[in-house]
């Protein structure tokens, strides 16, 4: 899908990402880019934001002494980074967020790791109390630089139909 433009006034455009119900396909994947690569940082000020008191996310000493030998990347952090990265694709025009379903964490993820994600279309289907919006439902995988799947979820919102748009 190429990139839409909105027209503000002739030769001015305003990028109009996302999608709209009809635009959406099931069986369709998306490769969500850019990527991110993780740093000290972002895992540090994560967990400290979000009041993670546990210390395999910020305490070198203590996460040396674990299975990993060093700290772990907040699973919270991930899952957040993943998700926007598939936001233009799935739900940058998107009325609500519905939920996520089957979070699962299949690998760990540690400081100076590049992320990359995908999304596949599972379901879509116009909305019973909202006539003018439907319904998209996407799995999403995270993965690792390597190809090393580390995390993936479905996630379900509500999308405005071209009508209504």
């Amino acid at each position: 899908m190429a990139a839409k433009r909105d027209t503000v006034a002739t030769p001015r455009y305003r990028d109009a990402p996302g999608r709209l119900f009809e635009d959406f396909t099931v069986g369709d994947v998306y490769h969500h880019r850019p990527g991110r690569t993780i740093s000290e940082t972002d895992n540090t000020w994560f967990t400290l934001l979000t009041m993670n008191t546990h210390p395999l996310h910020f305490d070198a000493a203590y996460a040396a002494q674990t299975e990993f030998g060093r700290p772990l990347v907040n699973s919270c952090l991930t899952l957040s980074m993943v998700v926007g990265m598939s936001v233009s694709d799935l739900s940058q025009k998107a009325v609500a967020n519905l939920g996520w379903d089957k979070i699962k964490l299949t690998a760990p993820v540690f400081v100076g790791d590049t992320i990359y994600a995908e999304s596949e279309v599972l379901e879509k289907r116009a909305s019973k109390s909202r006539p003018r919006e439907g319904i998209v439902t996407a799995r999403t995988i995270g993965r690792k630089a390597d190809g090393t799947e580390f995390m993936r979820f479905e996630r379900s919102f509500l999308v405005p139909k071209r009508e209504k748009a």
